[in-house]
C-alpha cells in the first residue's frame, strides 16, 4: 500500500507542489482547499494518485466532513502537512491592529492546524510511522521577529506554540511534530520578487516527510535543518 498524506491548502503555490512530488514518490495524496473548483482542477492535473477534497480549516463541520472522507478511503494517515493559511496585514503596524484581522489570522494559521491535528491524530496514531507538518515562517521566529505584518507574525509564532505542545504531548508514541520555515517563495503570497521558488519552499516539507528521522521532533526547521525558535 502506497504511503499516505493529506495536505491543505494545497490547491496551488506550495501546498500544491508539496502534493505533486510526493504524488511523484508513489504517495497517495488527499489535496485539500476551500474553493471546489480548483481543487478538483488541480486534482486532476497531478493524476489517480491525488484525491480532491474541499476543506476549510476555520470550520469545524468541514473538518469533521473531511475526516469522514478520509477515514472512508484509509484506516490510517501518515503525514498530515498543515500548509493552508492566509496573510494580509504586510503593510499594518501593531499599534492599530484590529482586533478583526487578528482573529480570522489565528482562526486559519493557528487554530485551523489544531483543530487539524485533533481530528486527524486517530489516523495518524494508526501509521507505523505518523508525522505532522506545520508549514509556519521565519515572520513568527522569535529571535528574529520584527514589526513586518504583525498579525500574520504573531499568527506563525503561535502556530509554533501548537507545534511544541504536540511534539511533547506526544512524547513516546512515535509521531514526530515539527515546524517548517520554507523562506520567501514565489506564491501569490509571497510575490514575484521573492527569490524561491515553490519547489525549494516545498523541499524540506517533502523531506520531512518521507526522509527525515522518524526521532526528528519539536524542532523549527529550514533547509533541511534545525533553526532556532
Amino acid at each position: 500500500m502506497p504511503n499516505l498524506a493529506l495536505v491543505t491548502g494545497a490547491n496551488k503555490g506550495i501546498g500544491l507542489e508539496i502534493v505533486r512530488q510526493l504524488a511523484a514518490k508513489d504517495w497517495r495524496v488527499f489535496l485539500t482547499g476551500r474553493s471546489r473548483s480548483q481543487v478538483m482542477d488541480a486534482a486532476a492535473s497531478l493524476g489517480p494518485s491525488v484525491t480532491p477534497i474541499v476543506l476549510d480549516v476555520t470550520s469545524i463541520s468541514s473538518i469533521e466532513s473531511a475526516f469522514r472522507t478520509v477515514s472512508q478511503e484509509t484506516d490510517h494517515l501518515d503525514v498530515l502537512v498543515n500548509n493552508a493559511a492566509i496573510a494580509d496585514d504586510d503593510d499594518g503596524s501593531v499599534f492599530d491592529l484590529p482586533a478583526e484581522r487578528l482573529h480570522r489570522m489565528f482562526e486559519t494559521n493557528t487554530i485551523g492546524p489544531l483543530l487539524m491535528i485533533q481530528a486527524f491524530l486517530p489516523l495518524l496514531r494508526s501509521s507505523q510511522s505518523g508525522r505532522i507538518i506545520n508549514v509556519s515562517s521565519g515572520a513568527g521566529q522569535l529571535s528574529e521577529l520584527g514589526t513586518w505584518a504583525p498579525a500574520y507574525s504573531i499568527s506563525k509564532t503561535a502556530l509554533n506554540g501548537v507545534t511544541n505542545q504536540f511534539a511533547s504531548a506526544l512524547t513516546g508514541e512515535n509521531i514526530p511534530v515539527n515546524s517548517v520555515c520554507p523562506g520567501w517563495v514565489r506564491t501569490d503570497m509571497g510575490g514575484s520578487d521573492a527569490p524561491r521558488s515553490v519547489e525549494q519552499g516545498a523541499d524540506t516539507i517533502v523531506w520531512l516527510a518521507t526522509e527525515a528521522p522518524q526521532s526528528m521532533t519539536g524542532q523549527f526547521v529550514k533547509d533541511r535543518k534545525a533553526i532556532p525558535w
